[in-house]
């Protein structure tokens, strides 16, 4: 007795489905277990599997009518389950032009990327290039300019590869169709045409500038503008700034990586920056209004509550960076440090041994636990 799943239960399908039921059934399959969207899921590549050999049969009306008779007996062999079985590539290249395939932008093409047919090419490659801003450009936003080197069409060709005066000719290997077909037990099999890389055309003459490649290395400037409020590690995406493609195929992109140095007074927290500021005992004791510099460059004026005590934060509100949605801003936080003075005079002296005297003398033993900014406070109040 067979081992192998009924070709319906496969697709998950009635045995009255119609052909339209058939191939939905396969194309979910096929999308849901492709190797491209499981890589190195051996269960998923089995599924996928299955699912072509059971659509070989039931799309055809004949292998159907013997499969609904005799069962698995009635097809062996001819559902690619014997020798010479495709791969899970392969099933996906001969299955393409079922669901729109063959180059044109079809279902499969669209969405596993598929192509070794004439005209399309590949798509240029992708560059990445690292930058650093400052956190005054992060604060503002920027504009800045890369010299990039690249390849770029070739001008003597065109962008061809072919020398000035001739042109590519039909590939004979493929005929210009860039791909080649072979058999495979039950499947004819296409592949990418091993003389003209799937181009479908050839070049005989190639352009003396270029050596044939249609490209040539080039440094070019390019422009970008970098939102404010950015945060460190950001890649910016530029369609269309990346390598050139092959065969007339879109060019690729160029990924920014946005790296902000370092400042010497803002430490950054998300939208809100950290800076340290510092007072003397009297301003901590008595409180005052101090002018405190911004990211901007400006600067704000700042109120010292009285009785502030060392590595206390105050907060000046919408004075930190952007916010990268663009509603608003952070927020500046300070903190404050208290210079303690490291010589004193005599007359100095004098005067803080009277005030502990006078504040020992008037206040009770059970309140001497006040600090000595809150000792100083009551004495000058």
């Amino acid at each position: 007795m067979s081992s192998k799943r009924d070709y319906y239960e496969i697709l998950g399908v009635d045995r009255s489905a119609d052909d339209d039921a058939i191939k939905k059934a396969y194309r979910k399959q096929a999308i849901a277990n492709h190797p491209d969207k499981n890589p190195g899921d051996e269960a998923a590549e089995r599924r996928f599997k299955e699912a072509a050999e059971a659509y070989a049969v039931l799309s055809d009306p004949q292998k159907k009518q013997r499969y609904d008779q005799f069962g698995h007996a009635g097809v062996d062999g001819a559902g690619g389950g014997g020798p010479g079985f495709a791969s899970a590539e392969d099933i996906f290249s001969a299955f393409g032009d079922m669901f729109g395939g063959g180059g044109g932008g079809g279902f499969f093409d669209q969405l596993f990327g598929g192509g070794g047919r004439r005209g399309r090419g590949r798509r240029g490659a992708s560059l990445k290039v690292d930058l650093e801003l400052t956190l005054e450009e992060v604060a503002t936003g920027a504009k800045k300019t890369i010299e990039l080197k690249r390849s770029e069409a070739c001008g003597a060709c065109g962008g061809s590869g072919a020398k000035q005066g001739t042109k590519k000719k039909v590939c004979q290997t493929c005929q210009g169709h860039g791909q080649v077909v072979r058999s495979q037990g039950f499947f004819q099999v296409r592949q990418t045409c091993p003389a003209c890389g799937g181009q479908g055309e050839t070049i005989e003459s190639p352009c003396t500038k270029c050596k044939g490649r249609g490209a040539v290395p080039k440094t070019s400037p390019v422009n970008i503008t970098i939102p404010a409020g950015i945060e460190d590690g950001h890649a910016e995406r530029i369609p269309g700034q990346g390598e050139p493609g092959e065969g007339g195929a879109p060019p690729g992109d160029l990924i920014v990586v946005l790296h902000v140095r370092e400042h010497a007074v803002f430490t950054r927290y998300g939208d809100d920056l950290l800076m340290q500021t510092r007072i003397s005992f009297r301003q901590a004791v008595m409180g005052d209004e101090v002018e405190i510099p911004t990211i901007t460059g400006e600067e704000v004026r700042m109120k010292i509550p009285a009785g502030t005590q060392p590595g206390e934060r105050l907060r000046v509100r919408s004075h930190g960076l952007p916010r990268p949605d663009g509603y608003g801003r952070g927020n500046l936080v300070v903190q404050i440090q208290v210079d303690v003075p490291g010589k004193i005079t005599t007359e100095q002296r004098e005067l803080l041994d009277k005030f502990d005297e006078l504040e020992n003398g008037k206040k009770p033993k059970k309140d001497q636990k006040k600090t000595i900014f809150e000792k100083v406070k009551d004495i000058f109040s």
